[in-house]
Formats: structure tokens, sequence, C-alpha cells
């Protein structure tokens, strides 16, 4: 299977481009959640955010306000929302790492899925079992 994003990369299909650098590129999301909703990519093929080096992570989070910052201006939005998916149960559509900058309006509001309050013995226990997780595994 081709990934659309390598293919916009290389230049097979067309994106509105917002933003560009030697390893990172952003653009229009053709399926916006709102006007202005763009997605950012490494030039690299990652299909989750695990795979990069944590270096790597940083330098693709680092120009999210630079990004963000013009979409606002551009679009009078006055918030934004970031989202980054991972596997298809995430709801990750395109096997390559993106970020979603999905600037917010005034007007609009915000709908987010149903959340509910967790029982404290609950969030305990799952905390204990992940801080166990991680302090057994060492950073990259």
């Amino acid at each position: 299977m081709s990934c659309i994003f390598c293919e916009i990369l290389e230049g097979i299909r067309d994106a509105h481009v917002i933003y560009e650098d030697s390893t990172h590129l952003a653009f229009l999301d053709r399926y916006p959640i709102e006007r202005g909703h763009s997605l950012v990519i490494p030039r690299h093929h990652y299909q989750r955010i695990t795979q990069m080096e944590p270096g790597e992570v940083g330098q693709l989070f680092s120009i999210i306000p630079h990004i963000a910052n013009s979409i606002l201006g551009a679009t009078g939005a006055v918030a934004f929302s970031l989202a980054q998916n991972n596997g298809r149960e995430a709801r990750q559509i395109i096997p390559h790492v993106h970020v979603h900058i999905i600037p917010r309006y005034r007007e609009k509001g915000v709908t987010w899925t149903k959340r509910q309050i967790a029982p404290d013995s609950q969030l305990a226990e799952l905390a204990g079992l992940i801080k166990d997780r991680a302090d057994s595994v060492s950073p990259p």
C-alpha cells in the first residue's frame, strides 16, 4: 500500500502547502474539521510517533507554534486543538506520522467525545502499572 503523504512529498499528489523546511511539510487537510485545519508531517516516513527518535519528535513539535500562529492570524480563529493519532484503533487513517492543527472559533464551540470521571482507586492502580513499566524500560 502506498502512502498518500509520501506521494505528496514526492510531488505525485497535490497539496495546499502552508509551511515547509528540510525535514517537515505542513498543508491544509482535504477533509477539515474546521476552516484552516492543517497537518504537519515529517518528510521521513514513520507510521507511529513511537518509531521516531526523541529529537525528531521534538523538532516536529517545535514548529507547531509558528504554524498554529500563522493559521490563527489568517483565519481569525481564537484557539486551536492539536491531535496526533497512532494506529488504526486510534483513528489514524493515513499511516504516516502527522499532527493535526485544528483552529477553533469562538462562535462555534468544540465537541469532545463523552468522558466520565474514573474512580480514584482505578486511577491509582493504573498509574502504578504504567510507572512500573516506565521505570523498567529506559528511555531511548
